[in-house]
Formats: structure tokens, sequence, C-alpha cells
């Protein structure tokens, strides 16, 4: 079996001939399909988050083929097409018995926690294995884990019926995806990004450029920049949201005469619910009523994965890799 790995900083490589997972009880294995890309990977290729060790497997947006199963899964889930929700609450812990498994104190999180999906095969518990709808392609499902996070962070929002226009601060990926859903509930999208490329793909799904010092009800922060988290308390409107999705490097001034004077909520929306987002996420891909694969930018062989977290950076749209699907014996 093969993975990729990183080895240092800004070093990629594949690591062959690795012996594959153990199907544990409860557990499937998963010939992966494509893995997408994000900011967290990012983070550690660049040398921003340091992993629990090296060689460590990134990746976390992850489709694929369920190969085998072990004990206590039933062996017709053999031949599934799923989608990973790559985060397991605890279920014990303060937050997961008030039901906010998000906040978790104990999550074991695939690719930081715990290595993660950029590899031929994968074990994971089944319950975490979620089956695709017949019609949801590997360009659609590959994104579903991010679009969940954006589907997660707009319901925490408390979109309103007087919320007609929204700002989302970013046009990376997760911003875009923002966007996409925001799209699909009849909203004006403002998206602003100093990456003029990023912001003309934007537009052209659909979203607009933000007009000099309009003020909006409900503001999202995606680009994780100080720059970005600073733009988005100043663009929000006297009693407005500002739902905070993106985590960099470096705090985020904030002017309290701002906050203060204008009456401002900001929102930290950290990732998803198990399991209720993640299935209405797919239920929305299936139905067609999101297009979460008009985000996707360049698809990158295994081989190249390098190459992948080199450019992903400066990349416009999701970068995204594709690997061969392997077959037991």
């Amino acid at each position: 079996m093969r993975s990729l790995v990183l080895t240092a900083p800004g070093q990629m490589g594949v690591a062959d001939g690795l012996p594959a997972p153990v199907c544990g009880p409860g557990e499937v294995l998963i010939s992966i399909n494509a893995v997408g890309l994000c900011g967290t990977d990012l983070g550690y290729f660049s040398g921003y988050r340091t992993p629990p060790t090296t060689p460590w497997v990134l990746g976390h947006e992850a489709v694929g083929w369920i190969v085998a199963v072990g004990d206590d899964v039933a062996p017709s889930r053999i031949g599934e097409r799923v989608v990973i929700e790559p985060n397991y609450p605890c279920g014990d812990c303060d937050p997961c018995q008030k039901s906010s498994p998000a906040l978790c104190t104990e999550r074991v999180s695939l690719a930081l926690t715990s290595p993660g999906l950029l590899s031929e095969l994968v074990a994971v518990p089944s319950e975490f294995a979620w089956e695709l709808p017949e019609g949801v392609t590997d360009e659609a499902a590959v994104c579903i884990e991010p679009l969940a996070v954006a589907m997660a962070a707009v319901r925490r929002a408390d979109i309103r019926a007087e919320d007609d226009s929204i700002l989302v601060v970013g046009a990376g990926a997760q911003g875009l995806l923002v966007a996409e859903v925001l799209r699909a509930m009849g909203r004006r999208v403002v998206v602003v990004d100093p990456h003029e490329a990023r912001l003309r793909l934007a537009v052209t799904l659909g979203a607009e450029s933000a007009p000099a010092d309009e003020l909006f009800s409900v503001v999202f922060e995606t680009s994780g920049s100080a720059a970005g988290g600073t733009s988005a308390i100043e663009a929000a409107a006297p009693g407005g949201r500002i739902v905070v999705v993106g985590v960099g490097d470096q705090p985020v001034q904030l002017d309290n005469r701002i906050l203060v004077r204008r009456g401002l909520t900001i929102i930290g929306s950290m990732i998803y619910d198990h399991p209720h987002d993640f299935a209405t996420t797919i239920a929305a891909v299936a139905g067609g009523i999101v297009h979460p694969e008009r985000v996707l930018g360049r698809a990158f062989s295994f081989d190249n994965g390098a190459a992948a977290f080199s450019s992903a950076p400066e990349a416009v749209g999701k970068t995204w890799i594709k690997l061969v699907g392997v077959v037991l014996e």
C-alpha cells in the first residue's frame, strides 16, 4: 500500500510498501478515490502547524469504496461508495452531552490527531462512512466535508428574511462553498478577497464584488487572516452577526468601539455536529440543491501530490488529488 506523507515542512513524498490497515470491529476498509486539500493540510505543509509525528499522512476530505468490513458490520456494506466524515466525537464529554459534538474535547480528527486519508486504503468506523446516493459524482463527493462546514456555519448564523444581502470574506474554497449555500437560499452574496483571480471565480459562480462602504447584517469570515477578520467587523451593520469560520496564525485586532456601538454578535463556527449536519449536506448535494463541485480547481495525480501541496496556497478553486482504487485480492 502507498501513502502520501509529510516528512518535513514543505516536503511531501510517496511511501510505498506499507502494510494495509487492519479493519477492526465496527470498522470498514475503504479504497480511496479522491482527496481534497484544505487550509488545515496546508498549515502542516507550511510548518505553521506541527504534526504529532513524521512522516505524517494528511488529508481528511475523501471519497472511496468499501472493500472489506470488520466484525459487527454488515457484509452487505462491501461495495458501497462512501464519503468519510473525518471527525469522531467521543459522545461523553460535556459539549457532546449538550448536543454540541463539534466542540468535543476528546474528538479524534483525521490528519490532526490521527493519520489522514491520503492513502490507498484506510480503515474508519462504519458510522462515519456515509453511503453516497446514486448520481453523486466523485467531484461533488470530495467537497462534501468542507460543504458540511459551510452548511453548519450558515445554520448557526440563523439567516432571517431580512438578511437579503450577505458578505463573505475570503474566496478560497471555504468561502466559495459558503457563498454556494447562501445563493441556494436565494440570497444576494457579496464576496471580497485581495486575490483577484479568486474573486473573479466567485463572481463567475454568481457572487458580486463588494461595493464601497456597504454594510451587511450577516458577515462570514472564511479567510482565517487577521486582515480578513478586521474587514468582517468593519463591514457588519448595526445589530449584525459575524460568523467566523476561518482559523489563521495571526490574532485579529478587535476595535471594541465598533463591536459595542453597533451591537454586533460574533459567532465561532467549528466544523459540524455529528450526525445531522453531514446527513443534511449529503441530502442537499444528492437533491441538486447545492453544487459544490463548482468550486473545484486543478486535480493532481497521487504521484504528483507534492506539487498539489506546493501550488495550493495560490491556487484558484479547491485543489484535489485523484487516487487509483485498490482491489483486494
